[in-house]
């Protein structure tokens, strides 16, 4: 009877009781991630950053189906839109170098705001909000803590980068918030799997599986809902392939896990193959028509960049066997995975870009938007002997981006070193986001992109912390919860010392030097 027990109480590891605290922590701190992004979201009144492109090319697709070129100068058309005349756009289609997700995603925010700042930003608000709601969810229920949770989600509230991202109308955060969206349900999906076979085994009364393989599960619905988010981040930019491909293989290999739980023996490595395809179908499979589906418009139009191609070249291989859309759609992506790896973009410089190497540490940030030099008595300046500026500056949150290169550290001990599973997902999500860039480090690289990559680095840290922490009745608990209140408070203040230099404040010049902590940040 207690082999039994084991067994299913194994299994069923991860059933937490307290739901209703979980879902109120998680609503509530959304909330309030919300309500700090959205304040002032208007402002800067200006298109700043890549804005320029991205807010025109929602704009275009929403009432053309696809991109269309905006004539040079930039800032004149900019200056033009935002007095309410889009006339400058052009008939002729432009060549874009990212799939349409995220600029639909922005084109609905324009749909029911108009095309002016606050529109074009709010959709990044709202997925910057919903990051945090999964962020929590994920780290929860890693920990099966909701302290743990909360603490994730506190954490990505407060980081720089993650806030100034949610405030700008740029392709990424979409792509991260998709990203942890699909690990989230990857997770739930493993603990509905082992729950499913404790369920089995207890019907059965059984013991265990006693050698055999045991049910095949083949409605995963986490797993569906995995591949969905997966399919919707790579619509948005391509290289959450990379993390579709690692957690593809890991998903397997919590099902072969499962199954030797659970008494299968040797035939639990017939998981590869009986639980694999499954897993290959739920997420690739599953993935490719979501991706397919974000480029509808442009295959039910006929003005996009090369839409014809497929027409115009009538013996071309894929043509032949796709069709001219299909056909006209695979030359894009090729020009498109040209455009990145060719010679123009390896020869490519520019002042803010920042080697991967550099950005678990911040070594690097970005600035996005800045006017310098506002002289005393003009515009609020009340410098003395000194002049005023206003900058965004892309950068994190530094002592949480610092602690939590640390946390990824540790975390790999855990996993590794104490085989605990649950430090894996942090570790490996980072690495499959992160690693894949230095491949590519010849040509200019921007720490912006590390977006993707706090959300796992701030779960890792908050997992770490409640480690620290240790069980309710451990030894100096009142101390240790002091010193992670202390830290968390210490985040939030390092927050607030940098939020001048997120929201374009106006501040004079040593003001912002007192924030620029090292010669690479500025």
């Amino acid at each position: 009877m207690l082999d039994v027990l084991t067994t299913v109480e194994a299994l069923d590891e991860g059933r937490m009781t307290d739901r209703r605290a979980g879902w109120l922590v998680t609503i509530g701190i959304t909330v309030m991630a919300f309500v700090l992004r959205v304040i002032n979201l208007g402002f800067p009144h200006k298109v700043i950053f890549d804005e320029t492109y991205y807010a025109k090319d929602a704009w275009s697709i929403l009432q053309v189906g696809y991109e269309r070129q905006w004539p040079d100068p930039q800032e004149d058309r900019n200056a033009e839109i935002l007095s309410g005349d889009l006339s400058g756009v052009l008939d002729e289609p432009s060549f874009i170098v990212h799939p349409p997700l995220g600029k639909l995603l922005i084109g609905w925010g324009e749909q029911f705001f108009g095309m002016t700042p606050f529109g074009w930003r709010i959709a990044a608000c709202i997925f910057g909000a919903l990051m945090v709601f999964f962020v929590i969810r994920l780290a929860r229920r890693l920990s099966r803590s909701t302290l743990v949770g909360a603490i994730a989600g506190i954490l990505v509230t407060f980081d720089g980068l993650a806030f100034v991202m949610s405030r700008i109308a740029l392709l990424d955060i979409f792509q991260a918030t998709f990203a942890v969206a699909a690990i989230s349900a990857l997770v739930a999906d493993r603990d509905w799997f082992r729950h499913k076979l404790s369920r089995h085994l207890r019907r059965h009364e059984l013991r265990d599986l006693g050698g055999r393989y045991g049910p095949l599960l083949l409605w995963r619905p986490w797993r569906i809902i995995a591949g969905i988010m997966f399919g919707a981040s790579i619509a948005v930019k391509w290289n959450t392939l990379y993390m579709l491909a690692a957690f593809g293989i890991v998903t397997v290999v919590w099902d072969l896990g499962a199954r030797r739980l659970a008494g299968a023996g040797r035939k639990s490595l017939i998981s590869i193959l009986g639980d694999g395809v499954g897993a290959f179908v739920q997420l690739v499979v599953v993935a490719v028509p979501v991706y397919l589906a974000s480029w509808t418009k442009w295959l039910t139009t006929s003005g996009g960049w090369d839409r014809q191609w497929g027409a115009e070249n009538p013996e071309d291989p894929v043509v032949m066997r796709f069709g001219n859309a299909l056909g006209s759609l695979w030359h894009y992506h090729v020009a498109m995975y040209d455009f990145h790896t060719g010679d123009g973009m390896q020869e490519a410089t520019h002042p803010y870009e920042a080697h991967p190497a550099g950005w678990l540490f911040m070594v690097r940030p970005i600035g996005v938007d800045a006017e310098n030099g506002i002289e005393p008595g003009t515009g609020g300046c009340e410098a003395v002997e000194t002049t005023c500026l206003r900058v965004i500056s892309a950068m994190g949150t530094p002592l949480l981006w610092w602690l939590a290169a640390f946390a990824l550290i540790a975390a790999l001990w855990f996993w590794l070193g104490k085989r605990d599973w649950r430090y894996s997902v942090p570790v490996i999500a980072v690495a499959s986001v992160w690693l894949p860039w230095f491949q590519y480090s010849g040509r200019p690289l921007f720490f912006f992109y590390a977006i993707v990559i706090i959300p796992f680095s701030a779960t890792a840290l908050a997992m770490v912390m409640g480690k620290l922490l240790g069980p309710a009745d451990g030894p100096r608990r009142r101390m240790r919860a002091m010193a992670l209140g202390t830290t968390l408070a210490l985040i939030i203040v390092n927050f607030a010392f940098i939020f001048p230099v997120l929201t374009d404040e106006l501040m004079t010049r040593p003001a912002w030097l007192m924030r620029m902590w090292f010669g690479t940040w500025i």
